[in-house]
């Protein structure tokens, strides 16, 4: 039978002890730091009958670091889909089963996804023990506005599936996105890339986080331009996490700065019309928001 989905809440107390974890545990680990494990994930690390990690050397030196002896598998990009079935067993026969990555929470830029949606759609329990994650580490110390922010794992490694994607990210904001996007991306390709951001979004305001929580952690910020100066100078080392913040003034390229400037001269109608041609955005989606910014004065 399947393990029940109503067992007692992961965060209840025994005798000021945290009770037992069961079912599929996600367990975030340290992106750079091992002093920021959590005493939650120590112990579901510690008392679990299997780990289920990216890389057995990288997951078994931070279980060495804590003297933990548990038994650790691989499953990553390429044998995920072969092992769901073998690890749904084990939790049916309630076993607990941890899910890590090789650094920060589960799933985030890293395998797990697959086995989760399944072990869900069995009715098993899913739980998990949150922790350490880079990409919003690097938010919050980018100076960069928090809210919203779209997190897009690593852009293509290849210049123009790269600029394809910023370009569909561009078209977005035309139409009314406003946000903070957030990649990682690896040192060799971080000049390329920036480059390609200044290319499609112009030289507005970015960061580089480098070595989050580690000895060596900077973050850089200011204008896009600026980084490309810096990391020409200067050639980037370690684990990177890039971000770029949303236009700062009104930019006559968007969607919005169109259609207030059609709209000094035009009816709703043919403002609509003139900027869809000129966007290439559906005339329905264009006519919408040229009649709310019309209403909005």
């Amino acid at each position: 039978m399947p393990v029940a989905a109503s067992a007692a809440p992961p965060d209840s107390q025994q005798g000021g002890q945290p009770t037992p974890l069961h079912g599929l545990v996600l367990v975030s680990t340290p992106i750079g730091n091992l002093g920021d494990i959590s005493a939650r994930a120590r112990a579901v690390l510690e008392s679990c009958d299997l780990i289920l990690c990216e890389d057995t050397r990288r997951t078994g030196r931070l279980l060495a670091a804590m003297d933990i002896h548990s038994r650790i598998e691989t499953l990553h990009e390429h044998n995920e889909d072969a092992k769901i079935g073998s690890v749904l067993k084990r939790l049916w026969a309630n076993q607990t089963i941890v899910l890590v990555s090789d650094a920060g929470t589960p799933l985030i830029s890293d395998p797990g996804y697959r086995l989760v949606r399944a072990a869900i759609e069995a009715g098993l329990r899913v739980t998990s023990v949150p922790g350490p994650n880079a990409a919003v580490t690097a938010l919050t110390l980018s100076g960069l506005p928090p809210l919203p922010f779209m997190f897009l794992g690593f852009p293509p490694q290849k210049q123009v599936a790269r600029r394809s994607a910023f370009g569909g990210l561009r078209v977005a904001e035309r139409a009314g996105l406003s946000t903070t996007f957030i990649w990682h991306e690896a040192p060799h390709r971080l000049l390329e890339t920036l480059g390609d951001l200044l290319s499609v979004f112009g030289d507005r305001s970015a960061a580089v986080a480098r070595e989050l929580t580690k000895r060596f952690e900077t973050v850089e910020r200011g204008k896009v331009s600026r980084l490309i100066d810096l990391f020409a100078r200067e050639a980037p080392r370690g684990e990177i996490t890039l971000l770029i913040g949303p236009p700062e003034t009104d930019d006559p390229e968007d969607l919005d700065g169109r259609l207030r400037s059609a709209l000094t001269t035009q009816t709703v109608k043919d403002a609509a019309a003139l900027v869809s041609i000129a966007t290439g955005l559906p005339r329905k989606t264009v006519y919408a928001r040229a009649l709310q910014i019309h209403e909005e004065g």
